[in-house]
């Protein structure tokens, strides 16, 4: 088992994200696992992120609040515990419209080359 306290979480920067603080709570560490990291972001009123996409599929799970998620013109809001996957190549843009700060979890396979103990 590959334990890490919350206490022990590191900030990131995701790319093309505003009104966010994001905290690592598993990955790109020794021990830890293996396919994919874990986030946990934390969207202020009017944050969000994109319109963009990833070559890599993502999960998210809205923990508190609601975020809206715009895919393809259509917005889709997202309320506490709902989840959704959003498919490699496929655009997207977050944005918090409520006025509380909305948390998630975000589940990302690691880039490619770039997990612990990939051989590059």
């Amino acid at each position: 088992m590959h334990l890490k306290r919350f206490t022990d979480a590191e900030p990131y920067d995701a790319p093309n994200h505003r009104g966010v603080a994001g905290l690592r709570l598993q990955g790109f560490e020794q021990g830890g696992p293996e396919n994919q990291w874990i986030g946990y972001s934390q969207f202020l009123p009017g944050g969000g992120a994109g319109p963009d996409s990833t070559p890599f599929e993502k999960v998210y799970v809205v923990l508190s609040g609601e975020l809206s998620i715009i895919v393809d013109g259509v917005e889709t809001v997202l309320g506490a515990m709902d989840s959704c996957t959003i498919p490699p190549g496929e655009e997207r843009e977050i944005i918090n419209r409520s006025n509380h700060v909305c948390t998630m979890l975000v589940v990302i396979p690691y880039p490619a080359g770039t997990r612990p103990g990939a051989k590059s």
